[in-house]
């Protein structure tokens, strides 16, 4: 069982930062959360931390996707995986989801995804162009980011219930 920490030892912000910016490059997925009238719905993606945003494949047609662009307003959460309450730590965000329209960032990103998640390749023929054009045709998915603009660090090391708002870097 993990002992809680008195305060002199909670991390100052840069530390939190530091941590949190740690948690979302080393997890792999995240919930992504929207609403439509009175009916939330939450929708597990594959994603990349990217020049602090996170960047995912999705169908334009997906109810997340069309929610989220309907809307201009998303919310999601990266946690850990713990066997414990006292190992629980996440991130819990709120911002928007956009297409990705710049070609560099595309490309760049891209890249950062494959490199990610290797098994991406295998869903190609050897010597196909691995462009984002290449996932649309193949696989009829675009590629989006959620921008968050308010973001939470939960970390039950810390103390119980330990949540502290924070600045993504990457």
């Amino acid at each position: 069982m993990a002992k809680p920490r008195d305060s002199s030892s909670i991390p100052n912000e840069a530390e939190l930062a530091a941590l949190a910016g740690h948690l979302a490059a080393e997890q792999t997925t995240m919930t992504l959360a929207t609403a439509r009238g009175n009916a939330a719905w939450a929708a597990p993606v594959y994603y990349v931390f990217f020049k602090s945003a996170f960047y995912f494949l999705s169908t334009p047609d997906s109810r997340h996707i069309k929610e989220a662009l309907e809307n201009d307003r998303a919310s999601s959460a990266v946690h850990a995986s713990g066997s414990t309450w006292q190992e629980i730590r996440g991130l819990q965000m709120s911002g928007s989801i956009h297409p990705v329209e710049g070609r560099l960032e595309a490309f760049q990103v891209l890249r950062a995804y494959l490199k990610r998640f290797p098994f991406t390749k295998d869903f190609f023929k050897k010597n196909t162009s691995m462009d984002p054009e290449s996932f649309w045709e193949r696989f009829g998915v675009k590629l989006y980011q959620f921008k968050p603009a308010l973001v939470y660090y939960l970390d039950n090391r810390i103390r119980f219930a330990f949540r502290e708002k924070v600045t993504l870097n990457e």
